[in-house]
């Protein structure tokens, strides 16, 4: 297995220790609901349920899966997780019962923990050899694991001796190429990445991090609570996302991470406007790449330049655009201090930054993943042979180092023998007036191989026609890139984390030319 160790770092366990220390008072989570916990009591609470760990027998390296619903306790747990030495594996909620006997079976997690209300479904997915229990806990504090917790005492946490490489969670893939594969992300990894993002962010005491995201991928888990606890920061815990709770909450906050499409659905309310987001001192935009359209119309609506950054399951993140600086729309920004980029061409060649070829994109560096869990013939296809790690995007960087996001290597379209990059087609729609968004794919064409393909969403009230929509893009594209057909839908399919899944749009529209 390829394991990356991690330059020198202080271990997410220490930053509870230290913050409890020297910051009892502070403030590290919130609830709309009323719910208040401080750096003491996230010391004594995530004891407890390390404690309540130990006592059902999972070691430090034993998997703990977890399907719970988005909760103060949630966090919790995944905290309790770093300071017990337990491998984390969220999976989530709205995984089919299949998928999660799959993780289950793969991971072969220690301890099982999942709602109070699904532990009788799911039972005979999690009673299988590897597993050797099930617990629940809910998002109200109930549940057999509490019920432990509660019994133990605030001192009967296990110590562990922090090892930079030791595996501190597990997160499975999209897996839009095939089954889902498990991330195993280390403890240096985590440590690594959030002191970078809280530094390259400017994050303080004084923040407080609006979070609407999930908790079973590494945007919502990694980035938002690792980097608060890094800086001893705060958390107002939103239980989803909801324009209305992000603008009921806002007040009460100084920085907020969501993806694109979170920017987009807030710009259609009015109730986003500068006087609502003046005391407001970051916007973070990642997972998908965020369209200049919204940058521009953001800033416009609140005068704030959203920060877009970019990262993967298997790297934690990557680069993004400076806090203080150029943020170029368009761009994910610069590498992150002590991570390497580059870009290699289709024959194989490293392609100098400022050049127009675009090629894949591949990393190195102390967040990059220790390979994949049980598969080594995957790790190693993963890697190359120096050691960086390919991250299947096409991308480009510009003489100043700035990296661009083309679109994923298996979402090229090469149609008639050219290749066609969907998000230099999706600019172009997504220009004219009328299209709130675009995803342009390829599906089999008898003459072309593939024929370049869009699904489009209109804004409410717009009235274009397929017809239209081509005339329309047809002066500004060379020939091969202009769409062959044009799909009006009602929306995009998306993923839990807002992206765009082309597998499922080249599945549905496959025999649009009669190819397949």
């Amino acid at each position: 297995m390829n394991i990356n160790p991690s330059a020198p770092e202080t271990d997410p366990a220490q930053w509870i220790e230290r913050a409890a220390r020297e910051h009892p008072l502070r403030p590290f989570l919130s609830t709309p609901s009323g719910r208040q916990i401080s750096y003491a009591q996230l010391h004594e609470q995530s004891g407890r349920f390390a404690a309540a760990l130990a006592r059902l027998g999972v070691a430090s390296g034993d998997r703990v899966a977890v399907r719970v619903d988005k909760s103060a306790e949630a966090v919790v747990l995944y905290i309790a997780c770093l300071r017990a030495g337990a491998v984390f594996v969220p999976i989530n909620v709205a995984s089919s019962p299949n998928e999660v006997e799959y993780f289950l079976a793969d991971a072969g997690p220690a301890l099982v923990v999942v709602d109070p209300a699904e532990s009788g479904a799911l039972q005979a997915a999690g009673m299988r050899p590897g597993t050797d229990r099930i617990e629940t806990l809910g998002a109200e504090g109930e549940g057999t694991l509490a019920q432990i917790a509660q019994q133990m005492g605030p001192n009967d946490s296990p110590s562990t001796t922090p090892d930079p490489r030791a595996p501190a969670a597990i997160i499975y893939t999209s897996g839009t190429t095939g089954r889902s594969k498990g991330a195993i992300l280390t403890r240096g990894n985590l440590a690594s990445n959030a002191r970078a993002l809280a530094d390259t962010w400017c994050f303080t005491q004084d923040d407080v991090l609006l979070h609407a995201l999930p908790l079973f991928h590494v945007h919502g888990l990694f980035v938002a609570i690792n980097t608060v606890l890094a800086s001893v920061a705060s958390i107002v815990l939103l239980p989803r996302f909801s324009c209305d709770l992000i603008l009921a909450n806002l007040a009460h906050a100084t920085v907020y991470m969501g993806v694109p499409t979170h920017y987009t659905r807030l710009l259609q309310e009015r109730g986003l406007r500068r006087e609502t987001t003046a005391h407001m001192r970051l916007f973070i935009s990642g997972s998908a790449p965020l369209l200049p359209e919204t940058h521009h119309a953001f800033l416009q609506r609140t005068g704030h330049r959203i920060l877009e950054r970019y990262g993967l399951t298997e790297t934690l993140m990557n680069a993004s655009n400076p806090y203080e600086g150029m943020r170029v729309p368009g761009s994910v920004g610069l590498p992150l201090p002590g991570v390497l980029v580059r870009v290699r061409g289709a024959n194989g060649e490293m392609v100098a930054a400022g050049a127009d070829t675009i090629g894949t994109l591949e990393v190195k560096g102390p967040n990059v993943c220790a390979g994949y869990w049980r598969d080594e013939q995957k790790t190693r296809s993963e890697f190359t042979a120096d050691g960086w790690f390919k991250t299947g995007d096409l991308a480009r960087i510009d003489r100043d180092g700035y990296v661009y996001i083309v679109g994923r290597a298996k979402d090229l379209v090469i149609s008639g023998g050219y290749n066609v990059y969907p998000k230099e087609v999706e600019s172009e729609l997504d220009s004219v007036r009328g299209v709130l968004e675009s995803a342009v794919f390829g599906v089999p064409h008898p003459d072309l191989g593939e024929g370049v393909t869009a699904a489009v969403v209109l804004e409410r009230g717009a009235a274009l026609s397929e017809a239209q929509l081509i005339d329309l893009v047809r002066p500004r594209l060379a020939r091969y890139k202009v769409p062959k057909r044009i799909v009006l839908v009602e929306e995009l399919p998306r993923n839990a984390m807002g992206k765009i899944q082309k597998s499922v749009l080249r599945a549905r529209y496959a025999p649009l030319y009669g190819g397949a």
